[in-house]
């Protein structure tokens, strides 16, 4: 992780190997953005540059030249933020990040981009750390990339001193999200349920964290048929991890549950060959459920957490569940597994079950759990559906001011009768069409019922696509392992630690 620090200093007076600045857009062309920060000799000297290089100022884009007059560091950096209207937080974030990203391997870089807040700061922040990453586990030699060393992020003395507690912030959740990856982007011979129970104990071993891990005895003893089903054709049988911060005080209490197949293969429903070495990303839900709850500690937020992972490596074998078995989840519902490619919903039953046993006033379970996400929403935009409406709002609320970008989608009961089965109570599949709401749908039918009758408030995050990358970098987003929901998962349990759902 790189050292951060904010300081009052000029930015174009600081040494550095780059000063990353922005560049806007208006009716007349190209524009320096946030152009009074800057001496006028030097504001002149860069707003030539701007024009002789052709920079437009559209967001995205990005133009490393040599230093002008008055400029300590060895190189600008031109970033494109779009319209000074549409200049936002989540537009400061990408800016810095596409600049971190595209200098690895220098030792400091000093932003000068438009901030006159604090949360302005923090966005600067947040952004250059989470574009600074770089996964290195298995490169040798000469291909081993090293992220950007130092960033110092210049800004005036007011913002810097509102900026601070949102430094820290940044820090824990740059953390977070770069340890959501790491998980994402390791070979599935080095990721397997034991393997990940094993890690999770480490990320929280000096947080006030207590880990309890269910393995495959376990969790046979305890009925857990979903957990044992999917994970009876690997020779590396399944886990279920809880995690649990349980601050004095704490008046709410949040589930969060993540899906965890840390390789898909889909069973013997066997997926294609193509693009199936993308399926080790099967447990980012897991990965970013672990760090959440880590990262909601470490920041010492005034909720009660419980993290569940439910972990088990899908594999075709003589061992392994066959389309038409029946197994039974934990707490007694009986499910036909029509599909053994549709086992991420099976798992996340048997945890969602287990997590409301605990009485929580909020479950959120997250997961890659359906391709009709993508079909739906495209590679960059995560699904919301809810049985609570309320709940449902905070999350897209949260998700937007953290930067993800989640959008809410309903649970047409039209759709449930596709998963009436002839033997069992629920089949795992249903109707085709819709299949990411038939997918929520059969979560739902494992939603614990509170004292009323009615059910305890949930929400499932599909991020089938965002959580992982299969196309080029940008912004801060790398190729490969995301972080995303991470970010909205705190920013939901910061807001309940302060305002109850209901």
């Amino acid at each position: 992780m790189p050292t951060l620090s904010v300081t009052a200093k000029e930015a174009v007076s600081q040494s550095a190997d780059a000063l990353v600045i922005g560049v806007g857009t208006n009716k007349a062309g190209a524009v320096l953005a946030g152009a009074p920060a800057f001496p006028a000799p030097v504001r002149t000297a860069l707003t030539q540059a701007v024009k002789a290089v052709g920079a437009t100022g559209a967001k995205g884009t990005l133009h490393r030249i040599p230093p002008v007059a008055g400029v300590s560091a060895k190189s600008v950096v031109l970033v494109g933020l779009g319209a000074p209207a549409e200049i936002d937080h989540e537009t400061l974030r990408r800016a810095a990040g596409a600049a971190t990203r595209e200098l690895a391997g220098l030792a400091k870089v000093v932003f000068g981009l438009p901030t006159t807040t604090g949360e302005d700061v923090t966005a600067v922040a947040e952004g250059a750390l989470f574009g600074a990453y770089t996964y290195n586990r298995y490169r040798t030699g000469d291909s081993v990339k090293t992220p950007v060393g130092t960033i110092v992020v210049s800004a005036p003395a007011a913002a810097n001193t509102a900026a601070r507690a949102g430094i820290r912030r940044a820090k824990v959740l740059a953390d977070a999200v770069h340890g959501t990856r790491d998980l994402i982007n390791a070979a599935p011979i080095d990721l397997f349920p034991a393997q990940f129970a094993d890690d999770a104990q480490r990320v929280v071993k000096d947080l006030p964290v207590t880990v309890t891990v269910l393995d495959e005895k376990k969790l046979l003893k305890g009925g857990y048929g979903g957990l044992i089903g999917v994970g009876q054709g690997s020779s590396r049988p399944p886990r279920l991890v809880k995690l649990e911060y349980k601050p004095t005080g704490a008046t709410t209490h949040v589930a969060l549950v993540g899906k965890g197949i840390t390789f898909d293969s889909g069973g013997i429903s066997i997926k294609p060959a193509a693009s199936m070495d993308d399926m080790k990303s099967d447990m980012s839900g897991a990965a970013a459920v672990l760090h959440a709850v880590a990262a909601i500690a470490e920041l010492r937020l005034p909720v009660h957490v419980t993290g569940w992972l439910a972990l088990a490596e899908n594999m075709p074998s003589g061992t392994a569940q066959r389309p038409s078995d029946v197994i039974t989840i934990r707490g007694g519902r009986t499910v036909e597994v029509l599909n053994t490619d549709a086992e991420g919903r099976l798992v996340l039953a048997d945890a969602i079950v287990a997590a409301g046993e605990t009485n929580p006033d909020v479950i959120v379970d997250i997961a890659t759990l359906t391709g009709a996400q993508l079909v739906a929403l495209g590679s960059r935009t995560s699904a919301i559906m809810s049985n609570d409406d309320d709940l449902r709002n905070l999350v897209h609320t949260v998700s937007g001011e953290a930067g993800e970008a989640f959008w809410p989608m309903p649970l047409p009961q039209e759709l449930r009768p596709s998963m009436d089965s002839r033997v069992a109570d629920i089949a795992n599949i249903g109707e085709r069409f819709g299949g990411m709401m038939v997918a929520g749908l059969f979560l739902k039918e494992f939603v614990p019922s509170t004292d009323d009758g009615a059910q305890t408030p949930w929400a499932h995050l599909d991020i089938a696509g965002p959580a992982y990358n299969t196309g080029s970098a940008y912004g801060y987003t790398p190729a490969g392992g995301t972080g995303h929901g991470v970010r909205t998962m705190v920013a939901l349990c910061e807001s309940l630690a302060t305002t109850p759902l209901h």
